[in-house]
């Protein structure tokens, strides 16, 4: 395997920059033993922890609290195939300090979809790693 240029590894500030970025991400956890994947809108806290805000009796509040699970965005141009992508792995809770969901709710993500009591979920950035493409244009 050859070393390839078009390819750079980021570092955790850059990565978190970049997250800064971007409005919506993937969450990955296991759910019924098997991988599943959901895409989320987020934001990152003042800690660089990512935040969501979802339902606090949804199917993913549930699956991922208190367990490590990845967290990934990215932004891909096709036309120069150029882009990045990150990774952030953690624990993540669901917040359940009053204080600190009534700070949420002000500074914290809002839900795309309509909800009536809604929870946040914090995942801590233990690792974050990225990389960035540039212009891979003869390679396939």
């Amino acid at each position: 395997m050859s070393q390839n240029d078009a390819f750079r590894a980021l570092d955790r500030p850059e990565c978190l920059r970049l997250l800064a970025k971007v409005p919506v991400g993937r969450v990955v956890y296991t759910q019924q033993a098997l991988p599943a994947v959901l895409p989320v809108n987020f934001s990152l806290d003042t800690d660089a922890s990512v935040l969501l805000c979802t339902s606090s009796d949804s199917d993913l509040a549930h699956a991922i609290d208190g367990v490590v699970v990845a967290f990934e965005a990215d932004e891909f141009d096709a036309a120069t195939r150029s882009g990045w992508s990150v990774v952030v792995t953690g624990r993540a809770a669901v917040v359940t300090d009053p204080a600190e969901h009534e700070r949420l709710s002000q500074t914290g993500p809002s839900s795309w979809m309509p909800l009536q009591d809604s929870a946040f979920v914090r995942i801590e950035s233990e690792m974050v790693t990225g990389r960035e493409l540039t212009g891979a244009r003869g390679m396939q």
